[in-house]
């Protein structure tokens, strides 16, 4: 079973790395979307669009097919987790910014009336309660990333769905394969989402 173990860290990795950049991604996006100037919420608001409303395989093959012909090269991995990230930093940056909408009025008042620097607002009023009001939320896309990973065979990622086709070739034993599949899926989801309940669940405190 060398190939499976192979497999499932490459998976790991690539949802693990994934998700740190589509969260961090995803933040920027939607304090940008708060800019005081439309000149930058304009351009930052069709690039999310047009990277959220085109397949993650296109961006796939656009990146690791394309970007080189510019210069732009990256191995397989690598290619596979930005564009796992940057795609669903999108998704989160929608996530931010309903958390963000969602803080009360009353709190940014406060702060101004405490004459705390804008800056400041943000990193110890606004962020922290906004981000505590959306971990279900993003926990929902961390499932959706682990999901989509397969996709990186497109080009040529051997992560844990393409490992175990490659060793059930030589054995001809698919139906075994596909089910351990599934179950290692499964195995490496139900934890995340027991991982993530339980920060919710620390947050709110």
């Amino acid at each position: 079973m060398p190939h499976f173990w192979e497999g499932v860290l490459v998976t790991l990795q690539a949802l693990v790395l994934g998700s740190l950049i589509s969260f961090s991604v995803g933040l920027v996006w939607a304090l940008a979307f708060r800019a005081p100037t439309r000149f930058v919420r304009w351009p930052v608001g069709v690039v999310t669009e047009f990277i959220r409303n085109t397949p993650l395989l296109v961006q796939l093959f656009f990146m690791y097919f394309v970007l080189p012909e510019f210069g732009v090269q990256f191995s397989a991995l690598t290619t596979g987790i930005i564009a796992i990230g940057v795609h669903y930093s999108t998704y989160t940056a929608q996530v931010y910014r309903a958390g963000i909408e969602a803080v009360p009025a009353g709190q940014w008042e406060a702060a101004r009336a405490l004459s705390l620097p804008y800056g400041r607002t943000w990193t110890v009023v606004i962020l922290p309660q906004a981000i505590r009001r959306v971990i279900p939320a993003l926990g929902n896309y961390v499932i959706a990333m682990l999901k989509d990973t397969p996709l990186l065979a497109s080009i040529g990622v051997l992560e844990l769905l393409q490992k175990s086709r490659l060793e059930a070739a030589q054995t001809f034993q698919y139906t075994e394969a596909l089910t351990v599949v599934g179950i290692a899926f499964i195995v490496i989801a139900y934890p995340s989402s027991l991982l993530l309940r339980a920060l919710e669940r620390r947050l709110v405190r």
